[in-house]
């Protein structure tokens, strides 16, 4: 699930990336073009009910690809991604537009 959140001036957007407990994962890590996708990345924070959250802010006016990285050895997209796009590696990669 992706809940974004515009500056007042327009420029940037707070992405708040989260995953459902149905992953089944202890670890996630958020990667992306917007962190050139470091998987050694700050984890996502886990939440009681077994979900995961994180928060990026990003310059506005783009898109972004982006995957999640489970446990550290599964990739997995969101589900409810604003679209898709193929990768090099022969699978697709999430879109968030903001």
């Amino acid at each position: 699930m992706l809940k974004k959140s515009y500056s007042k001036t327009g420029d940037f957007c707070r992405v708040t990336f989260k995953l459902p407990v149905e992953v089944g994962a202890e670890t996630a890590v958020l990667a992306g073009e917007f962190n050139d996708w470091d998987t050694n990345a700050k984890p996502m924070r886990k939440l009681k009910d077994g979900s995961f959250s994180q928060t990026v802010s990003v310059e506005a006016g783009r898109s972004y690809r982006f995957r999640y990285l489970l446990d550290g050895e599964r990739w997995e997209n969101d589900w409810e991604a604003d679209g898709y796009a193929a990768n090099e590696h022969g699978s697709d990669d999430s879109v968030v537009d903001v």
